[in-house]
């Protein structure tokens, strides 16, 4: 079992490489600009002290006024683990930049999030539905989806 990493420690890091990249931190969680989403990605995994070099779990969640994409992250040289989440406004033309170029594993929960949410992840090399036929209208697990 891994052992949740220190946040606000990690954040501090990140802000000092990445400035104006950090929105909050907490116990849980690190929450970052969704424009800041692939540096900090790419950060999290190519930095000696941390390492996070495993992408267990990418989903979303629709809370109305905004949508946030969830990133698990793991260290396996460093037995840590991560909770990395971004935000994204609105109802329309949502996008996140991809992070499948990082993690491979990111490849088809990127598609999933995007056929089920509409969230486009900008940069994925093959962005199309990958539950739902083309053509079918709309996106199932939005609140607002009848």
């Amino acid at each position: 079992m891994t052992v949740a990493v220190n946040t606000e420690e990690t954040g501090k890091k990140i802000a000092e490489a990445i400035p104006g990249s950090v929105v909050s931190s907490d116990k849980e969680s690190l929450t970052v600009d969704s424009k800041a989403l692939a540096q900090v990605a790419d950060f999290l995994k190519n930095t000696p002290e941390l390492e996070f070099d495993y992408l267990t779990v990418l989903t979303a969640v629709d809370y109305l006024d905004y949508f946030e994409v969830v990133y698990r992250l793991v260290s396996l040289r460093n037995n840590q683990s991560l909770m990395l989440k971004t935000r994204v406004y609105g109802r329309e033309n949502l996008t996140v930049p991809s992070v499948t170029g990082i993690w491979r594993a990111a490849y088809y929960q990127e598609r999933e999030i995007f056929d089920l949410l509409g969230i486009k992840f900008e940069g994925h090399p093959d962005l199309r539905r990958l539950l739902l036929w083309e053509g079918f209208k709309g996106h199932p697990l939005r609140r607002d989806y009848l």
